[in-house]
């Protein structure tokens, strides 16, 4: 198991910016696929952005395409979303998860290991 704990969250206006961190420990950061997930208030948990072990590849959701960053740096167990253009239905909470499989998957009930979450707020 590899425990994370997401920072960076907080009160933006819209198009403004946001970098979410995650930071993993307990495991070899570099043997998982990671992805950044987010809810809002009664919807459910979706995919935002994922990249591969070694950061050589990335995937995004449509509606994050251009305005979302994944990215990683192996050395120090972390991984970032680089959010800009934020939107007020960008507005949820943020989560972080990770993937010891072969492949990079975008489905929450795929991943095992999650952060707390970080509460991102996007004001009109």
């Amino acid at each position: 198991q590899v425990q994370l704990v997401e920072s960076g969250g907080g009160l933006v206006q819209a198009g403004g910016s946001l970098r979410l961190s995650c930071a993993a420990a307990g495991r070899t950061f570099s043997n998982y696929n990671m992805g950044w997930f987010r809810q809002a208030p009664g919807k459910e948990r979706e995919f935002v952005a994922g990249i591969t072990k070694s950061g050589a590849g990335t995937y995004y959701a449509d509606s994050m395409k251009g305005r979302f960053t994944i990215s990683r740096d192996n050395a120090k167990n972390t991984v970032y979303l680089q959010m800009n253009s934020l939107k007020p239905e960008d507005t949820a909470v943020y989560y972080c998860a990770a993937d010891a499989r072969r492949y990079l998957l975008t489905a929450a009930t795929q991943y095992e290991d999650w952060g707390q979450g970080t509460q991102v707020t996007v004001s009109s």
